[in-house]
């Protein structure tokens, strides 16, 4: 029998075959690591007397703490300038690589290591991030791990795990004009359902993926872990060995010919089987934003908001009406009649260069809704905000009425000071909408660039069609 592709890469990285109920173990190529889960993992180092395995194979930045305004000051909230300094002294005593803030490679954690070419086909990947899938874009094997998971990595470069099982998500078909990236991983979740792909590697496929940019592929990638994913995966493609060659961290000359070779073989075989399959058809895609309070309450953009009465399950009428409450929004409702009071771009999902590209493309010669109290743009890396400044994108987003940041997590979690206060509404290119997710008592609705601009400019939740 074939294997598929994530089978392929746990195979070629199997150290030792569990027996009978064990866990198998496996080589970890890289570990990427940030200021908030790596604390414990290097105390446990130093209490136990152990150094790092292979220190060349761990890099780490700083994200998720950190601003994206006067990054040359102190940082003003002490537990986040406490988390900062530690990684920067773990780094130093255990000699991990760190693009720390005002780096020109610093940025968000699954943002910056693509860009230098450290994420490759083939690899398995490792972070305590669970955004981590998003590496699977380029055929790597990639996932968030815990805290003494990523100790065990940096102590033996080996992890135990139990294979994942496979789910293949095909979407065939061409998708619509104004139709991306996020609007397929937000359909697929509403389809599936945030469990729905729990214990599974779900591996993208279909002329609709294949079509897609290695941008738009780490966006479908990043999201894999709101359907309940471990990973997702692309098999690689010309579009991938073009995306790395002659980046920083690639492999040149012979090396590059020998790594085309495995690469090109990183494809699940035709025989193959996998232990479920999904379907949807492109063309019948739309723009989607989410209503609710969990990435899987999406609907099209041209919906209404649920009506709990006619919903014949009692536990998901319960949480529907949960979620509307929570978002202070009327049942039956047309999504666009929803007013937002700011709009984030952004994050490890829509913080890269085409996602600041097509939203300056809507912007440009416009200028944001009066209602709105801020419009935030936020690149995912400091290499995006420098690419993206001499393309001359900021200067749109400033006259647009924008605010034009430094590169980090910023507000797609509540963890540094860019957050949501209190009852305020939010569309946001971000992974979750969880309550609280962008601050206490803010509300979220996640959408694409696309959309996101279009609603600010019209103040509701709008597409680029209805300009």
């Amino acid at each position: 029998m074939g294997q598929t592709l994530a089978e392929k890469v746990w195979a070629d990285h199997l150290v030792r075959k569990g027996q009978g109920s064990e866990p198998d173990l496996i080589y970890i190529d890289l570990q990427l690591m940030h200021e908030v889960t790596s604390p414990q993992a290097f105390e446990g180092l130093r209490l136990a007397g152990r150094g790092i395995r292979h220190v060349d194979q761990v890099i780490a930045t700083e994200d998720h703490n950190t601003p994206t305004v006067d990054i040359d000051r102190p940082i003003a909230d002490k537990v986040s300038a406490l988390q900062i300094s530690t990684l920067e002294k773990n780094c130093k005593e255990f000699g991990v690589r760190l693009h720390p803030l005002g780096d020109a490679d610093q940025g968000i954690v699954h943002a910056f290591a693509p860009i230098l070419g450290l994420t490759q086909p083939g690899m398995t990947i490792v972070c305590g991030d669970s955004h981590t899938s998003t590496h699977g874009a380029f055929g790597a094997l990639a996932f968030g791990i815990g805290t003494s998971e990523v100790e065990h990595v940096l102590a033996t470069q080996t992890l135990s795990l139990k294979p994942f099982k496979t789910m293949a998500i095909n979407v065939e078909g061409k998708l619509p004009e104004g139709v991306s990236a996020k609007d397929i991983i937000l359909a697929i979740i509403a389809k599936i359902g945030t469990g729905g792909g729990q214990g599974y590697v779900l591996e993208y496929r279909g002329q609709a993926i294949r079509d897609l940019s290695m941008d738009a592929r780490m966006t479908i990638c990043n999201m894999s872990i709101e359907a309940g994913a471990r990973a997702g995966m692309i098999a690689p493609d010309q579009t991938t060995f073009d995306y790395l060659r002659g980046r920083p961290h690639a492999p040149e000359g012979e090396m590059w010919d020998k790594a085309m070779e495995y690469w090109k073989t990183l494809k699940t075989d035709d025989d193959a089987v996998f232990d479920a399959e999904v379907t949807l058809n492109a063309s019948d895609l739309s723009p989607y934003v989410t209503w609710g309070t969990n990435p899987g309450q999406g609907l099209p953009i041209n919906s209404q908001v649920p009506v709990p009465e006619d919903i014949a399950d009692a536990a998901k009428r319960q949480a529907t009406q949960e979620a509307i409450d929570y978002m202070g929004l009327k049942p039956g409702m047309p999504i666009k009649d929803i007013a937002v009071d700011t709009v984030f771009i952004g994050s490890c999902t829509n913080g890269r260069i085409e996602d600041l590209r097509a939203a300056a493309s809507i912007m440009k010669g416009n200028h944001k809704a009066k209602n709105l109290h801020r419009v935030l743009v936020v690149p995912a890396s400091s290499r995006v905000r420098l690419q993206a400044e001499a393309e001359g994108l900021d200067k749109i987003f400033k006259d647009f009425g924008a605010e034009w940041r430094n590169a980090g997590c910023s507000m797609c979690l509540g963890m540094n000071p860019d957050q949501l206060t209190p009852g305020e509404r939010s569309i946001s290119t971000s992974n979750r909408n969880f309550q609280g997710r962008q601050g206490k008592g803010g509300r979220t609705h996640l959408a694409s660039p696309q959309v996101a601009a279009a609603t600010a400019i019209r103040g509701t939740i709008s597409s680029p069609a209805d300009l």
